[in-house]
């Protein structure tokens, strides 16, 4: 059952992220990380309400910090998914396992625990390997004209690991996770109405505006079915779960949009799940302190 809870998970995410595609066409991407926002933080504050979950934190710094990089990973993620392939935007999101191996290892090397790097090599090694895959990858996009959205999205990536090293000091210092994802929520409407005011606001032409309530109700139940999966699986297997999503991107992408992927950018994907699913096994085997790294947070990163 908790492999089910992470298979739904990746396909409300998958789900989500056509909403946006589609929403994107009208929206500008903070419009966007703002009515997702706001979505989230009414459906938490209900949440929290119900079960007795105060909002007052004893740690607002921790949390600012959490908001800000979430912020700034969604809407680079929001952005890539607009004018990229769905499949190669939700891969290049999904490098976030990846940096937070890296993360770790730079960390290691920085305190100068030379004999900890040492032993995890084979971490390294595959964090090298999923960077051919990401080089793989944005070579079509480089051919189409798409380098910015393919760097932007690798980019939401890499600071989506810094927001999960941040949600794991959270839940060691005993902060909901309910309320965790309050305060990214409300950050994330606060972020976009203030850009708003630079930018202005779209007007809301139907279907389009259709498209922003599942965007927030898609990405509050993948948020609920990845938070059961890991409180109740193995860590380790629901973690190589999540790579469900690309397929499921894949899917969508194909028949939704005819989005055309070369082979060398299909490879790519490939390098980067098994190189992913090999630094969670080597990680865990090496006890690298692996804040469930790919716990995933779309939606909420």
């Amino acid at each position: 059952m908790q492999a089910l809870w992470m298979v739904l998970a990746s396909l409300f995410f998958s789900l989500m992220s056509v909403c946006v595609k589609f929403a994107a066409t009208h929206f500008s991407t903070f419009e966007l990380v703002c009515y997702r926002g706001a979505i989230g933080t009414v459906i938490m504050a209900i949440a929290c309400q119900r079960q007795g979950i105060p909002l007052q934190t004893s740690v607002p710094i921790m949390h600012t910090w959490r908001a800000f990089t979430g912020v700034v990973s969604l809407a680079a993620w929001f952005y890539s998914i607009a004018y990229l392939p769905l499949a190669t935007a939700m891969t290049l999101n999904y490098t976030s396992g990846i940096w937070v191996a890296a993360f770790l290892v730079g960390a290691t090397l920085w305190k100068g625990k030379i004999l900890d790097v040492k032993r995890q090599l084979p971490v390294v090694l595959t964090v090298v390997i999923s960077f051919l895959g990401v080089v793989m990858i944005l070579q079509p996009t480089i051919e189409q004209n798409q380098v910015l959205a393919g760097l932007i999205g690798l980019f939401s990536g890499m600071i989506a690991a810094m927001a999960y090293i941040q949600v794991a000091e959270l839940g060691r210092e005993g902060e909901p996770v309910e309320r965790t994802v309050f305060y990214f929520s409300l950050a994330a409407t606060v972020t976009g109405a203030m850009v708003m005011l630079f930018t202005g606001i779209s007007a809301w032409v139907w279907p389009q505006a259709w498209w922003l309530l599942p965007i927030g109700i898609l990405a509050v139940l993948g948020q609920w079915c990845m938070t059961r999966a890991y409180n109740d699986g193995a860590t380790m297997v629901v973690a190589n779960l999540q790579y469900s999503g690309i397929v499921f991107s894949a899917l969508f992408g194909l028949f939704l949009f005819g989005d055309q992927i070369p082979w060398i950018g299909w490879g790519g994907m490939l390098i980067i799940v098994l190189s992913g699913i090999a630094a969670t096994a080597l990680s865990d085997r090496s006890m690298v302190n692996t804040p469930a790294p790919l716990q995933r947070n779309h939606g909420n990163d």
